[in-house]
C-alpha cells in the first residue's frame, strides 16, 4: 500500500510522456553514463588486483607457514576486495534516474541483488582475513605440522571461494533483470543487451556447476567479463539511449 502510494505520487509529479524532462537533459544522461562506466571499471581494477595480492599468498603450497611474512600483502588484497561494496551499491543506486519511474521495479531488483552480492564478497574477504591469527599455530614447538591450523586455513580458504560464488549468483539475477529490461526499451544496442543476456545466463550456469563440483566457472565467466569490460568504453563515448533514458511512461517502446 505504502509502496502504490509512492508510486502515484511519484507519477503525478512527474512528465507523463516520453519526452520527459530528462530527454532534454544530454549533459545529465553522459554524466550518469560516464559514471556507471568508471564504477564497472573501477570495481573490476579493484577486486582484480586484490584478488592477485591474495591468491600470491594462499595459492602457494603450505601457505599457512608463510603467512606471517607475506601478511601485508593479504591484508592489502582484502581491502582492495572489499572496495567494490562501494563501486557495486553506487552503481546500482545510479541507475535509479538512469532507469525512471518505469524501470523502478528493475532498478530495485538490480539494488538488492547488489547488496546481496557485496555482502557475500565481505564474508569471502572476512574468512581470508582470519588466515592471519592462524599463522603463528601452523606448528608446535617441535617444528611439527598442527593438523587443525592447516585444516582451518583450508576451510578459510574454500569458505572465501563459496561465497564468491554465491555473491556472483545473485549478481547474474540482477544483471539478467536489468539487462532484460534494457534490452526491451533498448537502453544500449540491442545487440550489446543480448550479449549481456548470453554473457549472464553463461555465468549463471558456470555458478551453478561450480558449486556443484564441476570445475567450468572460469570459462563461462569470460562473456560477461568481456562485456563488462567493453560496456564502459561505449558509455563514456556514446552513453545510454537518449529515448529509453529516465523513461517516465508506461507504454512499449516501438521498435525502429
Amino acid at each position: 500500500m505504502i509502496s502504490s502510494t509512492l508510486t502515484a505520487d511519484f507519477r503525478e509529479a512527474a512528465p507523463a510522456t516520453l519526452g520527459s524532462k530528462t530527454a532534454g537533459q544530454p549533459d545529465q544522461r553522459m554524466a550518469h553514463s560516464r559514471l556507471i562506466g568508471a564504477l564497472f571499471l573501477l570495481g573490476f581494477l579493484f577486486y582484480g588486483t586484490g584478488f592477485a595480492l591474495v591468491s600470491s599468498v594462499v595459492g602457494a603450497p603450505d601457505f599457512l607457514a608463510t603467512v606471517a611474512s607475506h601478511q601485508t600483502t593479504l591484508v592489502l588484497g582484502g581491502i582492495l576486495m572489499l572496495l567494490p561494496i562501494i563501486t557495486d551499491v553506487w552503481r546500482a543506486v545510479v541507475f535509479f534516474p538512469i532507469l525512471g519511474e518505469h524501470g523502478r521495479s528493475t532498478a530495485l531488483t538490480y539494488l538488492a541483488a547488489q547488496i546481496v552480492s557485496v555482502v557475500m564478497f565481505f564474508i569471502g574477504v572476512l574468512s581470508l582475513l582470519l588466515i592471519v591469527p592462524l599463522g603463528p599455530y601452523v606448528a608446535d614447538a617441535a617444528g611439527g605440522s598442527v593438523g587443525w591450523a592447516t585444516a582451518m586455513g583450508s576451510l578459510l580458504v574454500q569458505s572465501n571461494e563459496n561465497a564468491y560464488q554465491l555473491a556472483q549468483l545473485s549478481l547474474a539475477f540482477g544483471s539478467l533483470s536489468l539487462w532484460f529490461y534494457g534490452f526491451r526499451v533498448k537502453l544500449i544496442p540491442r545487440v550489446f543487451a543480448g550479449w549481456a543476456l548470453v554473457g549472464y545466463v553463461a555465468l549463471l550456469t558456470g555458478v551453478i556447476a561450480e558449486l556443484f563440483g564441476f570445475p567450468i566457472g572460469d570459462m563461462l565467466l569470460i562473456p560477461g567479463a568481456l562485456f563488462e569490460l567493453a560496456l564502459p568504453f561505449w558509455l563514456f563515448f556514446k552513453g545510454f539511449s537518449a529515448e529509453a533514458y529516465g523513461r517516465v511512461d508506461n507504454r512499449s517502446p516501438v521498435a525502429k
